[in-house]
């Protein structure tokens, strides 16, 4: 007579493989298909109001260049006024370029624009990519800011709020990480991609 396994016990050919991959609970079918693209993204909209600090330094350069009476000196007010221009601009860019990022990934690449503009902009080919994995908190002190970071230790990210992230483990042995909302949906998706064009079958089927 075979034995059965005691109750609640789990069966000998049940699949554990994804006990500790560092996903939240959820997912697809095993044998669900992958559709042809994903498309994620995150928004910190706190970035507009450093945007409005930029903004104003402009302000404040375009005032002083129509309203100031210039008996101080031509060259003192030239660097006043383009020392508030540039200010402005280079806090207006670096904030609106980092209000949003969109992320999409097909069966060849993983894509990443950031702002409005879609600039920077960041293509990863899957090819170089060896694994991808779910990061639930990832705040701008471990990269050191907002915005597209670089650290020679881990690679690079992209951080545009703080909260859960897709990281890429690159053939380099480098990362790319990038803050995306339902960031454990991106992770499913890549590891299926990977798998089927590794073996020919989505991960899991």
């Amino acid at each position: 007579m075979r034995d059965h396994p005691p109750e609640g016990a789990a069966a000998p050919d049940q699949d554990d493989s994804t006990v500790g991959d560092g996903l939240p609970p959820g997912g697809g079918g095993a044998h669900a298909e992958l559709p042809e693209v994903w498309h994620g993204g995150a928004t910190n909209r706190v970035q507009w109001l450093l945007a409005g600090v930029g903004a104003a330094c402009m302000a404040l350069g375009v005032e002083l260049a129509v309203d100031s009476s210039w008996t101080s000196g031509l060259a003192p007010l030239v660097m006043s006024v383009v020392g508030c221009v540039a200010a402005g601009l280079l806090v207006l860019f670096g904030t609106i370029a980092f209000v949003h990022v969109a992320v999409r990934v097909d069966e060849d690449a993983l894509e990443v624009r950031c702002g409005h503009i879609g600039v920077p902009r960041r293509r990863i080919p899957l090819d170089d990519v060896v694994g991808a994995d779910y990061a639930p908190q990832v705040t701008p002190r471990h990269w050191g800011g907002w915005g597209y970071r670089w650290r020679p230790e881990q690679g690079t990210a992209v951080v545009v709020r703080r909260g859960e992230a897709l990281v890429l483990q690159l053939h380099d042995g480098r990362t790319f990480t990038v803050t995306v909302d339902n960031a454990e949906a991106a992770v499913r998706y890549i590891r299926g991609r990977l798998s089927v064009r590794r073996n020919g079958t989505p991960a899991g089927a």
